[in-house]
């Protein structure tokens, strides 16, 4: 055990002979003092790990040492004790960012429980962690092995994502080799469900089907919606759950949860056919036919996402919702301020729908560019980039003038992104789409086994551009790689986040609606 050393500083530092007793038995080591300025003299001299300041000293008060502490080393621990409850002698000790505040009297348990508290914090939480998920792993192991609902798998996924955030607060996250492989079996099992049941969901109404990106703003967001009560409705691009769970302690810093769930991204997971679906109401295939003009298929060079603000207002009137809304998409900062400054004109609107691009462009990013891969190396560091992205945000800034307004909020995405290892050899004609987890077009061929073949798009809803048409998907962690070039190509994409396929991460996805909190 490691031995850590603790500065005490009372002036009646005799009457704690039995605490300090206590401590040493326990393994720590103690030095004393009787004043504040003895105690910075220590702080000066020597390094601790924790120092416990009395408040009440004469001459130099407690917290005039602890000002002066803070200002030799800030980094240092300090716990508060005294005799007073007054609220200000409290604020003004937390204002000086104290580890912990005793009151007096106190006991030797309640100091053993501060200095492990401060001290061991990590380690006796890594290894209760630890313990909890060997634990739990089988459990979740049977489950997806029997899981045969789409409410089983997502109740699995938000526990696999429960445990990689659990297991990266740890200190040394030695059990994550042993997750990852465990969400890797999972994907395996979730892509064997997806096959049986996919196309079920699509052509029969009475499936037992989650709600899909078509349906969503059909049952989540409409009937949420009154007539001179603004709803602000969020869709963050490609947020999977473990990036809404990063982010969420700071949203719900302002906002109660009422309503959190997830819903299933449609195939294929990409803005092209997922958010459009989202905003339109219909699926691909539907889009098409009804409205020509404006879906873009994937033989033209246009954008794919430059209708949003049509396909809302269509599927608004659709629903016979004659109220007032604005859109607004979100790509440059300029964008994001502008809507700020705006945010009086859209409290007049009853729906007001902000689409946040920055999480699918640093998934790009990270894919083309060196210095944004070295920022987020992994799994860890790119939900960690997503947070702090966020806390800087005009997004961040707008959610706190929404609170201010006392207004609804709905939060959402289009679909998750997956990181991508394994790649599988497909080879197509010219035409053949560039999405490293999907590919559309004729004369695929690939080897059998680990993707999802749709032969027939009309099943799946898709759109068909000839009569040989075909979709494959890829499952789990690969990603589709042509023979020329092989090499370059696999080592220039492999341990990139992409989107397009089959997986838990690009397929479930979380909606909330919240309420203000009353601060």
């Amino acid at each position: 055990m490691q031995r850590f050393k603790i500065l005490w500083a009372d002036d009646e530092i005799d009457l704690l002979k039995p605490h300090i007793l206590f401590l040493e038995q326990k393994g720590y080591e103690i030095e004393t003092v009787n004043s504040g300025v003895d105690a910075i003299d220590s702080v000066e001299r020597s390094n601790f790990d924790v120092i416990f300041l009395d408040e009440m000293m004469p001459g130099m008060t407690g917290l005039e040492t602890l000002q002066q502490i803070k200002m030799l080393k800030p980094q240092i621990p300090v716990v508060m004790i005294t005799k007073s409850e007054e609220e200000t002698i409290m604020d003004d000790a937390i204002g000086g960012k104290i580890a912990d505040y005793l009151i007096k009297p106190i006991n030797p348990n309640q100091i053993l429980l501060s200095v492990k508290k401060i001290l061991q914090n990590k380690q006796l939480i890594t290894e209760k962690t630890n313990l909890s998920y060997r634990q739990d792993f089988m459990n979740i192991s049977h489950a997806c092995d029997e899981a045969s609902t789409f409410q089983e798998w997502t109740e699995i996924y938000k526990r696999l994502t429960y445990w990689e955030l659990e297991i990266d607060a740890t200190e040394n996250k030695s059990m994550q080799d042993v997750l990852d492989a465990q969400k890797t079996e999972a994907n395996s099992s979730f892509a064997r469900f997806i096959k049986h049941n996919y196309l079920d969901w699509i052509n029969n109404p009475k499936s037992d089907r989650p709600i899909l990106s078509h349906r969503l703003l059909q049952e989540k967001v409409f009937p949420t919606i009154q007539v001179g009560k603004p709803l602000f409705f969020v869709v963050i691009d490609n947020l999977r759950l473990d990036q809404w769970e990063s982010i969420k302690p700071l949203i719900t810093e302002y906002f109660n949860v009422e309503e959190e769930g997830t819903y299933f991204s449609i195939l294929p997971t990409t803005t092209a056919y997922a958010r459009n679906a989202l905003f339109s109401g219909l699926m691909p295939s539907d889009m098409a036919r009804i409205h020509p003009e404006l879906w873009e298929g994937e033989d033209t060079e246009e954008g794919k996402n430059n209708n949003e603000e049509q396909f809302l207002g269509e599927n608004l009137h659709r629903n016979r919702l004659s109220i007032k809304y604005s859109y607004h998409k979100i790509i440059q900062s300029y964008q994001g301020k502008a809507v700020v400054d705006q945010f009086s004109q859209l409290l007049r609107n009853d729906l007001n729908v902000l689409v946040y691009n920055f999480v699918d462009m640093m998934s790009h990013a990270r894919t083309d560019m060196k210095m944004v891969r070295e920022l987020a190396p992994d799994e860890s560091a790119y939900r960690s980039l997503t947070k702090s992205w966020f806390e800087h945000s005009s997004l961040y800034e707008l959610f706190r003038k929404i609170h201010q307004a006392k207004a609804q909020v709905i939060v959402t995405t289009d679909h998750g992104t997956k990181r991508v290892n394994k790649p599988y050899k497909i080879i197509g004609d010219k035409n053949i789409t560039t999405n490293l987890r999907y590919k559309q077009g004729k004369n695929l061929n690939f080897e059998s086994g680990k993707v999802f073949e749709v032969s027939r798009p009309e099943d799946a809803k898709l759109p068909k551009f000839n009569v040989s048409t075909s979709y494959v998907f890829a499952v789990e962690d690969y990603f589709f790689a042509y023979p020329n070039n092989y090499n370059y190509y696999v080592n220039y994409y492999k341990d990139t986040f992409q989107h397009g396929g089959v997986s838990l991460e690009e397929m479930i996805v979380p909606i909330v609606r919240m309420s203000p909190k009353n601060i």
